[in-house]
């Protein structure tokens, strides 16, 4: 989205009452805007990971689904839409299970999980997925580091147990 405006908070993630426009100059320092994740979670525990476009920043990599918060956007309500809009899976916002936020240079990045999702909704949107794989926490903890895009190495260094806690169905939704 070329007018996709995001709103900018501080480190603690509260709004400052402006909007930052996606393309325009970095925010300066100590503003921030919410990008949330999705790993979503089939009845058989399999995550699903999907391969950046080829036209996209860190083309060809891996990822959770992931997104840009939209101004007047919660995180969950953020990353619910992004895991629709970019693999067709559903999740309701209020069923994802909040696993951790790291603090980036311009960003708050925030991950959830969403468990039994329906992979026979599956359908990837060309202009944001190449592919995509359903594959085991071990298979993720083996490739992170060498075939996910370069943010995603300190992000599950950071939140790996939360992550595969959360998977397991060790923790319930806040």
């Amino acid at each position: 989205m070329d007018d996709e405006l995001w709103d900018v908070t501080d480190a603690a993630g509260i709004p400052l009452g402006i909007t930052h426009r996606r393309g325009d100059p970095g925010l300066p320092s100590g503003q921030y805007h919410v990008v949330s994740s999705v790993c979503a979670v089939r009845e058989d525990g399999r995550v699903l990971i999907s391969q950046r476009a080829a036209v996209k920043d860190f083309a060809l990599e891996w990822e959770f689904a992931a997104g840009s918060a939209l101004a007047g956007e919660t995180s969950r309500e953020a990353a619910a839409r992004e895991l629709r809009e970019e693999t067709g899976l559903r999740a309701s916002s209020a069923s994802l299970v909040f696993v951790g936020r790291c603090l980036e240079r311009s960003a708050l990045f925030d991950l959830y999980v969403a468990h039994d999702v329906d992979p026979r909704t599956l359908m990837l949107d060309p202009d944001e997925v190449a592919a995509s794989q359903w594959v085991t926490l071990d298979d993720v903890r083996a490739r992170y580091r060498s075939d996910f895009a370069g943010p995603w190495v300190a992000r599950l260094d950071a939140m790996w147990p939360d992550l595969v806690a959360a998977v397991r169905g060790d923790r319930a939704a806040p």
